[in-house]
């Protein structure tokens, strides 16, 4: 039994559903589902009985779930009173996807403090799905959200039923990488005919709110190409396409330096429909800090420098 497990059980008795505090906690069903059963089998007691009107608690439950709440009540205290005792350090927190533009802007936001301030950077290279949930539970204050243009809908709904604030931070189309020694340097221009028969070095972990992954997928890969090779890692992509024979990818804009590190070149495609936005996303409660704004000025200033 732990904290959590407690968090739990008060908001399942708070809505008297499983699903509904399920989906207030940002969890899976199943999981919740799992957890109550956990802490009832390890109090020897039956919290909560199902019935067909819903959730109902018993007499055992009603005397836990009185302890639980100020248990947390508590837990929250000492948390707020230490929070307090450390509130002379600055901090910032963001998740974002893998890209060189905002990793050059944390690098400037670093550069921001003198030499002797204390201060705190939380920075995550992560998926849509990951950010936008972690924004949510509050584990980080802003968020970056990268998505192709055609699921535009998807994703301003989401911000829409999730009560999030959005702003386009950039929007870009994304860039075809392949070896700096292929044959297709040579071209003056690429069009995707040229790419089939080769091997599409893809993002794994796309997401898009509402829509199966199966067509998620369909819908990002590029027409006409039946060999990819899936990766979870900025890293491994760029190692990939540049080490698999007749491999491509499609990224950010990349500067030459990074280009020339992984030994890449960044041909022009015509017909290139693929555009993508990155947007900056935060609790609508949220109120942008000193620390927030300059990383905002900073990635537009990075922009310049990679998006030319």
């Amino acid at each position: 039994m732990n904290i959590l497990h407690l968090k739990y059980a008060v908001e399942v008795a708070k809505t008297q559903s499983i699903s509904k505090a399920a989906e207030n906690l940002y969890m899976g069903q199943p999981n919740l589902s799992r957890a109550i059963k956990e802490l009832e089998e390890t109090l020897g007691i039956t919290i909560f009985k199902r019935t067909s009107k819903g959730i109902i608690t018993t007499q055992d439950g009603d005397e836990f779930l009185r302890r639980a709440r100020r248990i947390i009540v508590q837990v929250d205290e000492m948390d707020e009173l230490y929070r307090s005792k450390r509130s002379h350090k600055r901090t910032f927190s963001v998740y974002a996807p893998k890209t060189g533009y905002i990793t050059a802007a944390i690098t400037e936001l670093s550069k921001q403090f003198p030499p002797d301030e204390p201060y705190e950077i939380f920075y995550k290279e992560t998926n849509a799905e990951e950010t936008i949930a972690s924004v949510l539970r509050g584990d980080c204050d802003l968020g970056v959200v990268r998505y192709q243009t055609v699921f535009e809908k998807y994703f301003t709904s989401l911000f829409k039923e999730k009560k999030l604030i959005s702003e386009t931070v950039a929007e870009f189309p994304c860039v075809l990488l392949i070896r700096a020694d292929d044959p297709l340097t040579q071209k003056d221009s690429i069009s995707p005919a040229d790419l089939k028969g080769r091997i599409e070095i893809a993002r794994g972990d796309i997401y898009v709110p509402s829509l199966p992954l199966i067509d998620v997928k369909n819908a990002a890969l590029t027409v006409g190409v039946d060999k990819q090779i899936f990766v979870f890692d900025r890293e491994s992509q760029l190692e990939l396409t540049a080490n698999v024979p007749r491999a491509f990818t499609w990224v950010s804009p990349m500067p030459c330096d990074l280009l020339d590190r992984y030994g890449l070149a960044a041909p022009v495609i015509i017909q290139n429909d693929k555009i993508c936005k990155d947007v900056l996303i935060r609790q609508k409660n949220y109120k942008l800090t000193e620390l927030d704004k300059v990383f905002i000025t900073e990635i537009n200033c990075a922009k310049c420098r990679y998006f030319r």
